[in-house]
């Protein structure tokens, strides 16, 4: 599939391409990620904008800089409420003048972020008490000017007194809101905040100052209670940023150990983590046994056994047991760094269903505007009502038409689709292929390393000859000989017999046929079928034996002396263990499962068979399985293809899913794939399906809900049943039900 820059240069500035779209609400779900950033410290020109939610935002803050020459870049995290500016000193200053005229305000991220000593704060937690104290105040003054509307007498003196009230609760609640409003308004766009803003002034001036200042209120608490129910998805990708600690413990020149911040850790360093503790970086066994916890990175809780020599993930446990290891990657470029970034980049794409939503709120609130404009003035005109009660409706009109709960509905059930399966070990790199997921009809998958283990293993053996009654010591001669080599085949002998091995004198390589050796006064040699049959010790008892084995799709090697074959021994791709249950999951699904390999046709047959695949073609060459791609999808449809996102790469490019399989700590995988499965995990290609059909079923769901309330409440309005209180509680509430629902899928999908 092709794959675009993260950046894209838009009226001259580059911009980070994030979540912006066409809608202009306040959705704190959408997530926009800093692009071509590697994950470290932040620069000195990052500024923290509290009010900076989403792309609604991100649009505003565009606009307002693109015309300042001498702006290289904007990189957004609104995740983190944070904009980077790249460009000149005054370029910068007049970018950030520029950004405080649009309603924002932008303050450096060191001021607002940190303490004196650099310890990062949260910035929600920041801002909450703050926030619900002026907002509580606001809502006990709105409450008061309720209270002085009904029952105080009806006299000026009062009635400016609760107005005065009314305008302070206004001015606590939606100060922000009227700034962001007013930009809007002056630009000529219909957001959320444009919308409320003509309805609270509206209501003001025709005399309904306690409900304006009610409203606003509650409009304000309302916000503030979804933007901390939002961030529970964002928390789901934050938590992967914990799990690596800050620091760790790095062997110095002269031998001592001390502890030092992950950041500033070279590449090369010798780092110790012991039991209990978390590994903070990328690394290389080189001292020590134990057994790591991989599954923040896998998705895998079985914890995996290190020797020396094993790689180790940022972010896993050290179970048991005291190990060194040489640091591989840099904190910014650990492996779990790597995850996080691609989620992030994942949550900044735009979903299908998204762009729908998008696109059908661009077109529906300049659409209830200007109805709401038309019952402001035509019933009093031709219908006879009066201009103050058409105007409330019309107001109130202006609050339901609010299509926060119709797009945010989207954004917050993508964001927790992609943390439900980070949380299992798929990394899904976007909202499309997520959603695409579900539309798959047939899956193509690589033999080797896919359905197979990857590595050959010795699966049969047997002696012959004078030897046939003494298998031991077929056997230690076989492994005194194949322990001296370094050939794949010769490996899986030497590992797969469990006897000594004993001194070879005059050890020799054949290539192409196998290797040779003197044991005690014995010539021996261990090779394949060509080599016994260049030697004329091939029988047709050996042919047979061989065809046998050769029709299960093994490799077959012969021990021989000068005189006869002593021994046979089978060599095979063994089936991975849960490959069998994958593939069954795949078919109750409704997804067929086909297999190509570039492996003779024989022995791709015969793999086909153990797995239970019904579709399998052997002898490809990449070229081929590109052909095969596209005919799948012409006789199926949409085709997914597994692999190991290298050697597959191209077939991978061209499904219309690309799944990269075991691909933990493997850079081109990531890039490959559309879905990395970080573990070796057959069966969560199902998952990811399901996990799909799942968030589009979530998706239709919530749509469905925003929709039918505001119908309801629209209704209502018409024929003068609701008020604008009424309207922000249907509003903010269909929204809180959203996000509610879309959060559900946190727990990912059962089998």
């Amino acid at each position: 599939m092709a794959r675009s820059s993260l950046e894209t240069p838009v009226g001259g500035v580059h911009v980070a391409r994030g979540a912006h779209g066409a809608h202009d609400h306040c959705c704190a779900a959408d997530h926009a990620h800093e692009a071509a950033a590697p994950i470290g410290p932040v620069a000195d020109n990052t500024f923290r904008i509290p009010t900076m939610d989403c792309s609604a935002e991100e649009s505003d803050i565009r606009r307002a800089v693109e015309p300042i020459a001498g702006i290289r870049g904007l990189h957004f995290q609104l995740g983190q409420r944070t904009l980077r500016i790249d460009g000149t000193p005054g370029a910068v200053a007049l970018a950030l003048d520029a950004i405080r005229k649009a309603g924002y305000a932008p303050s450096p991220l060191a001021l607002s972020s940190t303490h004196g000593d650099g310890e990062h704060v949260d910035e929600h937690q920041q801002d909450q008490p703050s926030g619900y104290l002026r907002f509580a105040a606001a809502l006990a003054l709105a409450l008061t000017s309720e209270g002085i509307a009904y029952f105080a007498p009806d006299t000026i003196a009062w009635k400016g007194f609760g107005m005065a009230i009314a305008a302070i609760a206004i001015g606590l609640a939606g100060l922000e809101t009227y700034a962001k409003g007013l930009s809007a308004l002056r630009q000529g766009r219909l957001n959320i905040n444009a919308l409320m803003s003509v309805a609270v002034t509206g209501a003001f001036v025709i005399g309904q100052w306690p409900e304006a200042a009610m409203v606003m209120a509650l409009y304000a608490i309302a916000e503030l209670i979804e933007a901390r129910s939002v961030d529970r998805a964002r928390n789901a990708i934050k938590a992967l940023v914990d799990l690596a600690p800050s620091d760790a413990e790095v062997q110095q020149p002269d031998g001592t150990w001390l502890r030092m911040p992950a950041q500033a850790i070279a590449i090369g360093a010798v780092a110790r983590v012991k039991p209990g503790e978390r590994l903070a970086l990328d690394g290389i066994v080189v001292r020590g046994n134990s057994s790591i916890n991989q599954s923040p990175v896998t998705g895998e809780s079985i914890p995996v056994d290190k020797e020396p020599g094993d790689p180790v993930f940022a972010g896993t446990i050290n179970e048991h047991g005291e190990i060194e290891f040489r640091v591989t990657a840099a904190a910014s470029n650990t492996t779990l760094a790597r995850i996080i970034h691609a989620v992030e980049e994942a949550q900044g794409s735009r979903a299908p269903t998204q762009r729908f939503v998008d696109r059908f709120a661009a077109v529906y609130t300049p659409v209830v505007f200007a109805l709401a404009v038309a019952v402001a003035v035509l019933p009093p005109l031709f219908l006879g009502w009066a201009w103050l009660a058409s105007i409330y409706k019309a107001l109130v009109l202006l609050v339901i038409a609010c299509p926060c709960a119709l797009v945010i509905s989207t954004p917050v059930t993508i964001v927790s689709g992609l943390a439900a399966a980070a949380r299992r070990g798929i990394l899904i790199k976007g909202g499309t292929y997520l959603e695409d997921a579900r539309l798959l009809k047939a899956v193509a998958l690589d033999k080797t390393g896919t359905i197979t283990e990857g590595a050959p293993k010795l699966v049969a053996f047997s002696a012959w000859g004078s030897m046939q009654a003494d298998e031991a010591a077929v056997s230690q001669l076989a492994k005194s000989l194949a322990a001296r080599s370094d050939h794949p085949v010769s490996k899986a002998i030497a590992e797969g017999l469990e006897v000594g091995a004993v001194e070879v004198d005059g050890f020799t390589a054949l290539p192409g046929r196998g290797v040779a050796g003197t044991v005690g006064a014995e010539a021996l040699v261990l090779g394949n079928h060509r080599l016994m049959r260049e030697r004329g010790q091939s029988d047709a008892r050996l042919e047979a034996e061989l065809a046998t084995h050769e029709a299960l799709g093994r490799t077959v090697t012969i021990l021989a002396n000068e005189r006869s074959v002593l021994g046979v021994f089978a060599v095979a791709d063994t089936l991975r263990s849960d490959a069998a249950s994958a593939l069954a999951q795949l078919r109750a699904l409704g997804v067929a499962p086909v297999m190509l390999s570039g492996d003779n046709e024989a022995t791709a047959q015969a793999v086909a068979r153990d797995a239970g695949i019904t579709d399998a073609r052997g002898g490809l060459l990449p070229q081929d399985k590109l052909g095969a791609i596209r005919e799948m999808r012409e006789r199926y449809g949409p085709v997914a293809m597994a692999g190991d996102g290298i050697n597959d790469a191209p077939a991978l490019a061209q499904a219309d899913i690309g799944f990269a399989m075991g691909a933990a700590g493997t850079d081109t995988a990531m890039e490959a794939a559309d879905v990395v499965i970080m573990n070796d995990r057959l069966g969560r290609i199902a998952e990811t399906i399901r996990l799909s059909r799942r968030t589009h079923a979530v998706l239709w769901q919530n749509i469905s809900l925003a929709l039918a309330i505001k119908a309801v409440f629209f209704v209502l309005a018409v024929f003068g049943s609701a008020t604008m209180w009424m309207a922000v509680f249907a509003d903010m509430g269909a929204s809180l039900l959203v996000v509610g629902n879309g959060l559900r899928l946190l727990r990912g999908v059962p089998r």
